[in-house]
């Protein structure tokens, strides 16, 4: 199936983002418009999932957009490539945990392209490294399922600062370590939009 793939040079306006998504995802219902990838960072915000509780905020000061996306509380900034997509399940399987099984493989495969070996967790979701002996989170997701379009889509950490992530509790998990592939020691990532329309559309074109 063909998917259009948007790259966005500019930082793009979280509020503005999320108008531009839920209009793809009437358009791709409706069969106006074809499924999407499109690939961009954000300024620094912070986002609440559906699944977000009160506590999860340490920073009572920080500014939260909430969003209908599901998850939890997660931060987005400069140096994270955040990746948005819609898909019609309706012409594909209609299998949500395949779905979400599939991105974690996909960014998987992306990082493997620069040599870090990562994992899914059974119990939480996203992508984790070890690193110093400890697990660490470098990708979240978080999706939403409406009249069988999913949308949203995954954030990577590239090279954004990761003190950032010290107002909130992480996706729900408490004592979580948050890492960067420049933590990890990943200084060139330029071709990075193009690893991941890559690996993304080996998975679901």
């Amino acid at each position: 199936m063909y998917i259009e793939v948007k790259n966005s040079v500019k930082r793009v306006d979280y509020k503005e983002s999320m108008k531009i998504l839920e209009k793809r995802v009437q358009a791709v219902l409706t069969g106006k418009k074809p499924e999407f990838l499109w690939i961009l960072e954000h300024n620094s915000i912070y986002t609440a999932g559906t699944n977000s509780k009160n506590n999860e905020l340490l920073n009572k000061k920080l500014n939260v957009i909430k969003t209908n996306r599901g998850g939890k509380y997660t931060y987005h900034g400069p140096g994270q490539k955040v990746v948005y997509f819609v898909l019609n399940l309706n012409k594909r399987e209609k299998d949500i945990r395949k779905l979400i099984n599939k991105i974690e493989n996909c960014i998987i495969q992306i990082l493997k392209e620069y040599n870090v070996e990562s994992h899914s967790d059974s119990k939480n979701i996203g992508i984790w490294v070890n690193s110093e002996n400890k697990n660490k989170k470098i990708a979240a997701i978080g999706v939403r399922v409406k009249r069988w379009i999913a949308y949203h889509g995954f954030s990577l950490n590239i090279s954004n600062n990761l003190s950032s992530y010290n107002g909130i509790i992480p996706c729900g998990i408490k004592n979580i370590k948050i890492t960067s592939l420049k933590e990890l020691g990943i200084r060139d990532s330029k071709n990075i939009n193009k690893v991941i329309t890559k690996k993304f559309l080996n998975i679901f074109r």
